[in-house]
Parts: structure tokens; C-alpha cells; sequence
């Protein structure tokens, strides 16, 4: 079977690295296409260097998201009516899915935040959605994902991946943390461009003012987009390092004492691997990020004051064998449902236009 699976977020190309290989062990193709949006290239690029390109990162207008979208789209449509794969699988990838659908390839999408308003498209023209049983089914069939089209899975996405690595012990020294005894903090900078998410966080700047302040802490801030590595570097924060491109994140946060983060994915990467964990995230919480909470893996930051006086962690992470065993039996259940959904055919094919709406 040719399985096309597309990356249009930097968190893809690791959550789908695990699957891809999965598949062609079993003797199935993989094709990537990849969009150019903060470090997906480069990520994509280390898995698959064959990676097809195609669509640049969302601008910030909602027009202009639209529009945007629309042209990848149509782009992507004719990438696959060239390619012609069996199926399609991605991370709720607007664009690959209506694509997808006008072309009458079964479409595969995972979700795990059930406040994007953009579900409600992905998920009427998916065959199959890919969601971790702590989402309120309520929701996400208000969203249009009814009952015959939902998998859920044991557990979180981020585990699928975040055991299919090897550590790195020297990251430290590669992003130019002093060797000296150090507390370790990595800061996760705001999904600014995400329609989900407020336009800014008021509390990101001064909890990083907070974190840098202190003698013996450094903080090592993941950004998304060029702006956001300008801005902090006017803060002229001491003891802050800004990496300007994409680097081992998995083995910089095992090696923390903290993270820090005002997005999702990393956030629960780290609390996973068993790092104190703080977020941030400004917009509606999710389901998982409360079941985080719940778990004590998750804590809330609601004051920079709560940041005030870091100390090293009091344990260490979680071993890279017990994080792969949990990520193989997601690996089971999305390896399983796209080679399901492969099978069949979709009856009506959709209709694209110029503003990429589906009919």
C-alpha cells in the first residue's frame, strides 16, 4: 500500500517517524510531503530526505490563513493526483485532508485538542479520527467525528514518539550551556500564529525575566518563528540561550530541571518523561493537559513569582525503554487503522474551490 502522510507542524515529522518505519517494514511506501513552517523542514528533512515541500508557514491574518491554506490545497491536491496514494494520514492537516477527500483517498487524521474550530472540517471529511480516550466524546462528535469514524487510543500522542530516541549527553554543550554545574531550564515560546490560541501571553515574558534572574539557572528558550527569537533577544535577558535553528529537543528536555512552556506539544513531552513541568498555555485547556494535572505530572503557572526559586530536579526521567514501551502499542493502533482505512473507498468526491471550502 502507498501511504502519503503529510507534516504541517514541527511536532510531525517525530510523531510520525515511528509509523513510517513501521509501515515500510511491513512493505508498505511512505511518501512525505512537508510544510515549511518553523523547524517541520528541518526535522522532516533528518527523517526523510526525499521530504516534497510544499506550502510556507501560516501568516497571522485570518484572511490570509485562509487564502494560504487554499493554495497548499490545491497544491497538495495535485501532488497526489501525480503520486497516487492508497491513503492519508496526518496530525489534523486541514489542507491534506480536503485534498485528500476531492481525490477519493481515505483520510486518516489523530487530534488531541478538541477546542480547534478547525476540527469541525477535519473531522466530517476524515474516514477515520485518531483521538486519546480523555477527549469528551460529547465534543468531538458536536465537531462532526461520529461514532463509526472514531479510534481512541490508551493514553497521549506525545508517547507514541517521545521514547524513540536515544539521549544525547552532550546537548548541553551543543547549545552552548557552560559545563559547570547548572540548573537547566527550557522555555517554550507561545503558539502566536495559532487561530486556537490568544494573540500573546502576558505571562511568558515576565516568568522568563523571573527564570533568568537567578544565580545559577540557565534557560534555553525553544522558539517557533523568527520574530519570537528577535523579541527575546531584545529582552538582553542574562543567562539565556536562544537557539536560531532547530535542534535535539527530546534530549535537551530530558537533560532539564524544568520546562517551561506556554504551547502543548512540548509541555507534554516533558511531563511524560517525568520532567517538572510548568505551563503557561493561554488559550482553552485541554483535555489532556488536565489529565496531566491530575496525574501531578502537570502543574499550572498562573504567577512568575512561582518560578522565583528553582532548584535542580529530585529525580531523574523516566528511562528511554519504559517510554518506548508505551509507544508501541500506539504505534499498534496507528499503524492498524491506517492500513484499515486504506482498504475501502470514499463513495462522493468533494468538490475544491479557490478559498479551499469543501463541498
Amino acid at each position: 500500500m502507498k501511504v502519503w502522510i503529510d507534516c504541517s507542524n514541527s511536532p510531525h515529522p517525530l510523531l510520525f517517524a515511528p509509523v513510517a518505519r513501521r509501515l515500510e517494514a511491513e512493505g508498505h511506501q511512505v511518501l512525505v510531503t512537508a510544510r515549511d513552517n518553523a523547524q517541520t523542514i528541518e526535522l522532516a528533512i533528518e527523517r526523510w530526505p526525499a521530504v516534497d515541500v510544499i506550502g510556507g508557514a501560516s501568516p497571522r491574518a485570518r484572511a490570509s490563513k485562509v487564502a494560504t491554506l487554499g493554495e497548499r490545497i490545491l497544491d497538495l491536491r495535485r501532488w497526489a493526483a501525480r503520486a497516487r496514494p492508497d491513503v492519508a494520514l496526518s496530525h489534523n492537516s486541514y489542507a491534506q485532508i480536503v485534498a485528500a477527500r476531492s481525490l477519493r483517498i481515505p483520510a486518516v487524521t489523530a487530534m488531541d485538542f478538541e477546542h480547534q474550530p478547525a476540527n469541525h472540517v477535519a473531522f466530517r471529511l476524515a474516514t477515520t479520527v485518531l483521538v486519546p480516550e480523555v477527549l469528551p466524546l460529547n465534543v468531538i462528535r458536536q465537531q462532526g467525528a461520529g461514532p463509526a469514524k472514531v479510534v481512541r487510543y490508551p493514553g497521549l500522542k506525545e508517547e507514541l514518539y517521545i521514547g524513540d530516541f536515544q539521549p544525547d549527553r552532550a546537548i548541553l554543550a551543543k547549545v552552548g550551556v557552560d559545563p559547570r554545574p547548572r540548573i537547566v531550564a527550557v522555555a517554550r515560546t507561545p503558539p502566536t500564529r495559532a487561530v486556537y490560541h490568544a494573540s500573546a501571553n502576558p505571562l511568558f515574558e515576565p516568568a522568563l525575566r523571573t527564570v533568568c534572574s537567578q544565580e545559577g539557572v540557565v534557560c534555553v528558550v525553544l522558539t517557533r518563528h523568527q520574530e519570537q527569537i528577535a523579541a527575546i533577544e531584545r529582552l538582553a535577558l542574562r543567562n539565556c540561550i536562544v537557539p536560531s535553528a532547530a535542534i535535539d529537543s527530546r534530549s535537551l528536555v530530558y537533560a532539564a530541571d524544568v520546562m517551561i512552556a506556554a504551547g502543548g506539544t512540548m509541555t507534554r513531552e516533558a511531563a511524560i518523561m517525568g520532567i517538572p513541568t510548568w505551563t503557561m498555555f493561554a488559550g482553552k485547556t485541554p483535555a489532556v493537559d488536565v489529565w496531566l494535572e491530575r496525574q501531578g505530572a502537570l502543574r499550572r503557572l498562573v504567577a512568575p513569582e512561582q518560578l522565583a526559586d528553582l532548584s535542580p530536579r529530585r529525580t531523574d526521567p523516566r528511562t528511554p525503554e519504559e517510554l518506548c514501551a508505551r509507544g508501541r502499542i500506539l504505534e499498534e493502533v496507528f499503524v492498524r487503522e491506517t492500513l484499515a482505512a486504506g482498504e475501502g473507498r470514499i463513495s462522493e468526491p468533494a468538490v475544491v474551490s479557490r478559498q479551499g471550502a469543501a463541498a
